[in-house]
């Protein structure tokens, strides 16, 4: 009896089963793209860049904020209109104060008003007028029009010409310098990438696929914030948008780049493209998750922090980074096995290209030549190097940005701001705010004149009315304290700190002093206390990722070292570029802060890529070897991975905010010297020297002896 043949599945229909599941991975990345892809242009609906926003939670000046509600000022976005004559130097016609009152006066009932304006008061030197008019808090988008208004009837003062200062015409600018810039912003970066990807890569189709990898990240990480920050989960701001936007894009590529350099390997070595994306992702999913997750972890711990903008950033990031992740992993290894070997065309991957792309670079090859002839050479000068950069890093200021610096190039409200301090005294339209109790008003008025440095000291009327009677308002008064020196300087805030000292003494006042220059103090110090608690929490999450990966304790402890290291000497220039090059006088608090969580987190996950691989080798060929061919077969891949991510994080330069331009350098040039110096030679370098022990206290089951 003939045996009955057992029907086969046809060939055709083997293809088509193993292509189904990458077929519903695109299909349904195509539809988060085409269905979420708006939200990434719509974060700015649910966007809050309130002042208390950007203050520590407990501070005394915060408290001031709250306090304030209860007399309706904090409701208020005073506006300081001066007045100076049309000729420099000339004194301002002797109609002009009546002029600018009656102008002033006749402003009331106007809908962009939260109360009256004040009476215009002349300088000392009588070539100048000041006044000031409270705006509602809400105008958003009709706050320049409200100023275009103002200014329009300010301006009908005949021989005079008039500027607008303080914080409503501050915040005006900087809605101006954010106005269309996620667009921009957008651009530039994805420009720079794919700029980037097309040289290195030498392939048309393959930065295309990866761009669109990190877009679509974009869109579903925009939506999951939309959705968090819409029920009051998240908080987003203009910075924490931005940074959002340059995070994904270069996190989605960084991964990209490690899947497709590995995929492109495992095609090299003839297997067919499902075999070669299931090897793909088994030996580089563990070290992309690792990465993402010192990361994700690292931002998550500025939920520590007691500034609010601080917090905000965390888990906006976190899920940036998480989005990031998925489009690397599901998307993109979806689109590679639909398109095989095409994907890098006119440059396919055959057996006869050797190692994975980069792995056959005469120049890694060189570099690990020389790491592995001369270790002890490589390791100290490259130490010595960075450790004469840091020597700089105590040089960094971050007592602040002062207010002509916060805004790159002209602003106008910076010039009005400069015209006013030549006439009034330098803390005129930012005073000093102190709350306390009715009935010790007389004692607090005294004590605060007492305070040198203080200009003036008045207390906050009904109406507005500079002669009528305190407004009391539970049980408590406001003072408005007038500066001599600018609010934004050092004078000012040891005029500050003493007036505290000056009206907390005072018995029974409940006194408490805040403003602009109060609130610079205690943001200060609280970003040194949010330094002092993250920063650990931050080396030892990185510790215990790193150790679970590499399952060593030595090797761990020496890659964050290096990192922290290369965060110090990145500090270092940065305060010499800052300093000498680009002229700041400070820099903002929060910016040692975010770039330790960058550049740390950031700078473990090429150790993650370099190590893991070197590791994975050691197990074959002992640790010699297996560092020589881990640097050769990631130099390339990394570096590209490293540059992709610094000019992805330099593109936030357009935005002409002193703070993202100090973060953009810090994080971009840290990369650089991280991915170049740090990774390529350090690293291998102290890798090398130590060989086995390395590893301690164990090595990966089946290391081998190094041969010699």
């Amino acid at each position: 009896m003939c045996p009955v043949p057992k029907p086969t599945r046809p060939a055709g229909s083997s293809r088509a089963a193993r292509l189904l599941i990458p077929l519903v991975l695109l299909v349904t990345w195509l539809g988060v793209g085409g269905v979420l892809g708006p939200y990434a242009g719509r974060l700015g609906e649910v966007a809050t860049n309130d002042q208390a926003a950007f203050l520590p939670r407990s501070a005394e000046s915060t408290r001031v904020i709250d306090v304030q509600e209860d007399f309706r000022q904090g409701e208020s976005l005073p506006l300081v209109v001066v007045w100076t004559a049309r000729e420099d130097g000339a004194p301002l016609p002797e109609a002009a104060r009546g002029e600018a009152t009656r102008v002033l006066t006749g402003l009331a009932g106007a809908p962009p008003l939260a109360g009256a304006a004040s009476p215009a008061l002349a300088s000392d030197d009588g070539r100048a007028l000041r006044a000031v008019v409270p705006l509602r808090t809400d105008l958003d988008d009709g706050l320049a029009e409200a100023l275009d208004e103002i200014g329009a009837q300010a301006r009908t003062v005949p021989g005079t010409t008039v500027h607008l200062a303080g914080p409503a015409a501050s915040q005006a600018d900087l809605k101006n310098a954010f106005s269309g810039i996620d667009g921009l912003l957008l651009g530039v970066a994805l420009a720079t990438v794919l700029v980037i990807l097309l040289l290195v890569y030498r392939s048309l189709l393959l930065p295309l696929l990866i761009i669109v990898a990190a877009v679509f990240a974009l869109a579903l990480a925009s939506a999951v914030v939309y959705a968090l920050a819409e029920r009051g989960v998240v908080r987003v701001d203009g910075q924490v948008q931005g940074i959002l936007s340059i995070l994904v894009i270069g996190a989605a590529t960084d991964y990209a780049l490690l899947l497709t350099a590995r995929f492109r390997e495992e095609l090299t070595r003839g297997d067919d493209r499902t075999t070669a994306m299931r090897a793909a992702l088994r030996r580089s999913a563990g070290p992309v998750l690792a990465s993402a997750a010192t990361v994700a972890l690292g931002l998550l711990a500025l939920l520590l922090s007691d500034l609010t903008n601080n917090r905000a950033l965390g888990p906006v990031g976190a899920v940036g980074i998480v989005c990031a992740v998925a489009a690397a992993l599901t998307f993109l290894p979806a689109v590679l096995v639909l398109l095989g070997r095409a994907a890098y065309w006119p440059a396919r991957p055959s057996r006869t290209d050797g190692e994975a792309l980069g792995g056959s670079h005469r120049l890694w090859r060189r570099v690990a030549d020389l790491v592995d002839r001369a270790p002890r050479r490589v390791w100290a000068l490259t130490l010595a190097a960075l450790l004469a950069c840091a020597a700089f890093a105590p040089t960094l200021t971050s007592r602040g940005v002062p207010l002509d610096e916060t805004l790159v190039g002209e602003a106008p409200s910076v010039a009005a701001q400069a015209v006013l301090g030549e006439h009034f005294p330098g803390g005129s339209g930012s005073p000093a705010v102190v709350v306390a109790r009715a009935d010790a008003l007389e004692p607090v008025t005294a004590a605060a004149r007492q305070v040198p440095g203080v200009a003036s000291v008045l207390p906050t009327t009904a109406g507005g009315d500079p002669g009528g009677p305190p407004l009391v308002a539970d049980g408590r008064v406001r003072l408005d304290v007038t500066l001599a020196d600018p609010a934004d300087g050092e004078a000012a805030e040891r005029t500050v700190t003493a007036l505290r000292v000056a009206v907390h003494a005072v018995p029974d006042a409940d006194a408490l002093v805040g403003g602009v220059t109060a609130q610079r103090i205690d943001t200060q110090r609280t970003a040194a206390a949010d330094r002092a608690l993250i920063v650990p929490v931050v080396l030892a999450v990185i510790l215990v990722i790193l150790t679970a990966l590499l399952r060593s304790l030595l090797m761990p402890l020496l890659l964050v070292a290096t990192v922290a290291l290369n965060f110090f000497a990145t500090l270092g220039v940065a305060s010499l570029v800052f300093t000498h090059l680009w002229d700041f006088t400070g820099t903002d608090a929060s910016v040692p802060l975010y770039g330790f969580v960058f550049l740390v987190a950031l700078g473990v996950d090429y150790n993650i890529f370099l190590m893991s691989r070197v590791r994975e080798e050691s197990i074959r060929f002992g640790t010699r070897e297996g560092l020589h061919r881990g640097l050769v077969a990631t130099g390339g891949v990394i570096t590209s991975a490293g540059v992709v991510l610094a000019a992805t994080f330099a593109a936030l330069g357009v935005i002409p905010l002193a703070f993202l331009i100090q973060i953009a350098f810090i994080v971009a040039f840290g990369v650089l010297l991280d991915t170049l110096v740090v990774r390529s030679l350090l690293v291998p370098a102290l890798v090398r020297q130590l060989g086995p022990r390395a590893w301690w206290p164990g090595g990966p089951a089946g290391f081998r002896s190094p041969p010699g």
